[in-house]
Order: structure tokens, then C-alpha cells, then sequence
């Protein structure tokens, strides 16, 4: 008969009769083992960074497309003609149906998707590599001739409206739209999902035109990462894209309102059972020579599940499943989002320990050991997201947008390496001081406010 097993706790497992179990000592920092970018422009004004990645016979496709709306202003129905477009754009062309284009695509193993946002749209996908040529082709086929069928694109706008409609009944979308509004007012990034009724209100007519001023190659980059001869890449695509022309420049996103730090916004949802905590604050952009400081001392506050917040209150108070910090690029700088969901009945509770957490970020700065923690982190998160040939596509495209090279990529063990706590302290005392912070939180106000606002620092929430 066997010995019964009994229940033994994390803390139980981690020590022996001498105490603690050691930790291994941390290895050297790998080198992130980057290739080399040939990147050109082509003639129509599209730039092309192609990448040798060997080690599985795919590629990897991203083209991004400035796509920014006209004028200073959100536009709902600039948005919700963006959105159809970008759900529709794959639908049909004057000689392929979107049966045709999906087969073509299949013989080669490959798939291409659309997605759009306040700043850009963006086609992405892989497939077998020696299918590349086939891709561009239908690629360049649809950028030069999607024809918007009447009846593809009037059901997707129906499909368009109903995802809207569930989505905007989800309580992580109500405090995005809060968070963005208090964030940037009235800016175009601000609105990232348009209503229904605008959606419902787009012709086709419309979503055509859209396309024809704005799907461009003038300012768009197009990335090619994988099991490629890059030089023939470019080749490839010079020739199935020298149809794609535009005398208009892609239109990029001016930047934002500068974030004004201040009171949250209490945003009253009736019947919620949850509250979701969302604070923000002015962060730094990857090209500052303080970011990787800045990154270290994020990962600390609340970077990662071991951080100092998520240790605070999710292991120690038992508050919500997870909470997380990270900063958000924006066109010309930077922000940091801080955000958790948690019970009504602890909503006060659980903002009195974030805000205790962001003091002590200044009063107590990192220590030593918390830092070398957040290093080996970052590294080694740098090193997986670099791993693959999607992952890589995808940071070559987003680094590019922001004037940066691979050399960035490079640098950037050594540069994290390089922090000193000094200078950790030093940002935290700049950038996680709570005065620094706005936000909203997105719950019962008549639940939670009478507590949450005893805390001070509270504005709105009337029923």
C-alpha cells in the first residue's frame, strides 16, 4: 500500500530543515542573435526591410500603412468607415472573390489579415516562403484593385455592428473608452472603436473612396522576415508592386495633447459587480536614454508577476487575479498604464495599495536585488520576442515606425545592463510619484463611491 501524500504550500516547498532552498546563480546575458536588414524604397514611395531568418521555410508579412483621420478631432464616421474597410478589404478584386483569394493564398500555405487603429492599418501574415512571390501578388492585387463587393461588404457590416455591440457591453471596454477620453479629450486616438449606429450609417461608396485616398504606398514600409533571399525579396516585391501608386502621402497621426496629470474620474456602470481600476501617467519614448531605467523600474512597480504591486495586491491581499503596468507609444511620446480589475467591495482598498505602492516606488526606491530581477527579465522577455520570425516582423515594423533600426535591438541587453540603481531611484522618483497619475475608475458608483472617495482625488461618478 502506498504512503498518504499530503498537501504541501509554495512556502513548504521552497525550504528545507536549513532553511530557503538557494536559487541558482543567474547565467550570463545571452547576446540577442540578430540578423541583418536590407531595406530600400521603392520607386512608388514604399519602404521594404527584408530579413534572412532561417530555421523554418516560412515568412512572415506586415505592412503597415499610415492611416490616420483628417483633421484634430475624432471622427466616429471616419472610424467607422476605417473599420469596415479594414474587415472588408480581403473580400474581393476585380479578378479574384474572396473564395479565389483564400485558395490562392492556401496553395502556398499562407494567410493575410487586416486590422486598423487610430494610427495605422495594418495587413499581416506568413506562409510557406517560397509561396512570397504568390503573397505579394495577391497583396498587390488588393491594394490596387479591391473592389468592395455590394454584398461582401454589406454583410460584414452587419457581422461589424453586432461584434460592436457585444464588445461595447464588456466592462474592459467602457474603462478603455474612459481611460482614452480622459486621456487624450477629444485627440483621434482617443476614439478606437466606432459606435454602431455609425457603422450601420457607411455606404460602400464610401469605404471605396477611403481606399483610394488612404491605402497608399507614399510613407508605408512593408516587412519580410524569414527563410528568404532578401535581395530577391526586394526584387519580388519592386515588380508585383510598382502598380500601387499614389501621388498622396500616407497620412500619419499628429501627436496628442500632452496627458495633464489630476483627479480620477469615477465612471458610474449600474450593477457592476467589478470596478476597473485604469491610471495613467506621461512615460518615455524607446529612443530616450533613460527608457531602459524606465523599464527597470516599471517591471519593479508592476512589469511583471513579479512586481512589487501584483505581490501587493494579488498574492498578499488576494484582491484580483492580476494587475499590470507597461507603457503605450504614442504618436511624439509616451504613456505609462497602470490597470486591474477587482470586486466592488475592495475597489477603495485595492487604490489605496496601488497608491501606496507608487510612494513607496519614490520612498523606498528598488533595490539591488529587485533590479538585477527586472533585468534578467527584460532580457530574457527581449530574447523570446525576438525568437521567432513573427515576432521579430512584427518589432521591426513597430521600431521603424518610430525612426529606429534592428541596431536599437541590438543595444539593448547592454544598455539594460548598464542601469545603475542610482538611476532607477531617480526615475522612480520622477515618474511614479502618485501626483503624477490620472485615470478613471469604471464601477457602481453608488457601491463604491462613498469609499473611494474618502481616499480624496475623486471627481464625477453621479448615478
Amino acid at each position: 500500500m502506498s504512503a498518504p501524500t499530503t498537501h504541501r504550500t509554495a512556502e513548504e516547498i521552497g525550504r528545507t530543515a536549513a532553511g530557503p532552498r538557494p536559487l541558482p546563480p543567474l547565467g550570463e546575458t545571452r547576446e540577442v542573435p540578430l540578423p541583418d536588414v536590407t531595406a530600400t524604397t521603392m520607386p512608388n514611395g514604399l519602404r521594404v526591410l527584408a530579413v534572412h531568418r532561417p530555421g523554418v521555410p516560412m515568412v512572415e508579412i506586415r505592412l503597415r500603412i499610415p492611416f490616420a483621420a483628417p483633421g484634430e478631432v475624432a471622427d466616429t464616421a471616419f472610424t467607422a468607415r476605417a473599420e469596415l474597410l479594414s474587415s472588408t478589404l480581403l473580400t474581393g478584386t476585380a479578378t479574384r472573390d474572396r473564395v479565389g483569394i483564400d485558395d490562392e493564398l492556401a496553395s502556398v500555405g499562407a494567410d493575410l489579415g487586416v486590422a486598423v487603429d487610430p494610427e495605422r492599418l495594418v495587413v499581416h501574415g506568413s506562409g510557406l516562403a517560397e509561396g512570397l512571390p504568390v503573397m505579394i501578388r495577391v497583396l498587390a492585387d488588393v491594394l490596387t484593385a479591391a473592389a468592395y463587393p455590394d454584398t461582401e461588404t454589406v454583410r460584414e457590416r452587419e457581422r461589424l455592428v453586432e461584434r460592436i455591440s457585444v464588445a461595447r457591453a464588456q466592462p474592459r471596454t467602457v474603462a478603455r473608452e474612459a481611460l482614452q477620453r480622459k486621456r487624450f479629450g477629444t485627440h483621434p486616438i482617443a476614439l478606437e472603436m466606432p459606435t454602431g449606429d455609425a457603422v450601420a450609417a457607411v455606404e460602400v461608396a464610401e469605404v471605396r473612396a477611403l481606399h483610394t485616398a488612404g491605402v497608399v504606398p507614399r510613407g508605408s514600409t512593408l516587412v519580410l522576415v524569414g527563410d528568404i533571399d532578401p535581395e530577391a525579396a526586394i526584387a519580388t516585391a519592386t515588380e508585383q508592386l510598382a502598380g500601387w501608386t499614389s501621388a498622396a502621402q500616407a497620412r500619419e497621426l499628429g501627436p496628442p495633447p500632452a496627458l495633464v496629470t489630476g483627479d480620477l474620474e469615477l465612471v458610474h456602470r449600474a450593477g457592476s459587480v467589478q470596478s476597473q481600476l485604469r491610471l495613467s501617467a506621461p512615460a518615455l519614448r524607446r529612443a530616450d536614454p533613460r527608457y531602459a531605467a524606465f523599464q527597470l523600474a516599471n517591471l519593479v512597480f508592476g512589469g511583471y508577476f513579479s512586481s512589487r504591486w501584483m505581490e501587493n495586491i494579488r498574492e498578499d491581499k488576494g484582491y484580483t487575479y492580476g494587475a499590470h503596468s507597461g507603457v503605450e507609444f504614442v504618436p511624439g511620446g509616451a504613456v505609462l498604464g497602470v490597470e486591474t480589475d477587482v470586486a466592488s467591495d475592495v475597489t477603495a482598498a485595492a487604490l489605496l495599495e496601488t497608491r501606496y505602492e507608487l510612494g513607496r516606488m519614490t520612498a523606498v526606491p528598488p533595490t539591488p536585488d529587485e533590479i538585477d530581477a527586472a533585468r534578467r527579465y527584460a532580457i530574457g522577455s527581449l530574447l523570446i520576442s525576438l525568437d521567432s520570425q513573427g515576432g521579430l516582423a512584427s518589432t521591426l515594423a513597430a521600431l521603424d515606425a518610430d525612426g529606429l533600426s534592428i541596431d536599437w535591438l541590438r543595444e539593448r541587453p547592454v544598455r539594460l545592463e548598464a542601469v545603475t540603481p542610482e538611476e532607477v531611484a531617480e526615475i522612480s522618483l520622477e515618474f511614479f510619484t502618485p501626483g503624477r497619475f490620472t485615470g478613471v475608475i469604471v464601477g457602481d458608483a453608488d457601491v463604491v463611491g462613498p469609499r473611494v472617495r474618502a481616499l480624496g482625488g475623486i471627481a464625477g461618478g453621479t448615478a
